[in-house]
């Protein structure tokens, strides 16, 4: 039915459309474009969870602060 050169091609479009299409299309394909590529970004990064870190990057300098402190 398709060969695999209509599917790259067919590919490329869709990469192009997503990626620089609403610099040069007209209105309604503008917005269809931005809204595509915004809903992929919006996907792809929820796809990674947010960690938050266990260790409080600043508390091993206060306390090497402070004992640099009592020592004096």
């Amino acid at each position: 039915m398709f060969r695999k050169s209509n599917f790259i091609v067919i590919f490329l479009l869709f990469v192009i459309f997503v990626g620089v299409g609403d610099s040069f299309l007209p209105e309604p394909m503008k917005s269809a474009s931005f809204n595509t590529r915004k809903t992929i970004n919006e996907n792809l990064i929820g796809l990674f969870p947010t960690r938050e870190s266990k260790l409080k990057p600043h508390e091993r300098t206060r306390k090497a602060i402070e004992e640099a402190e009592k020592s004096k």
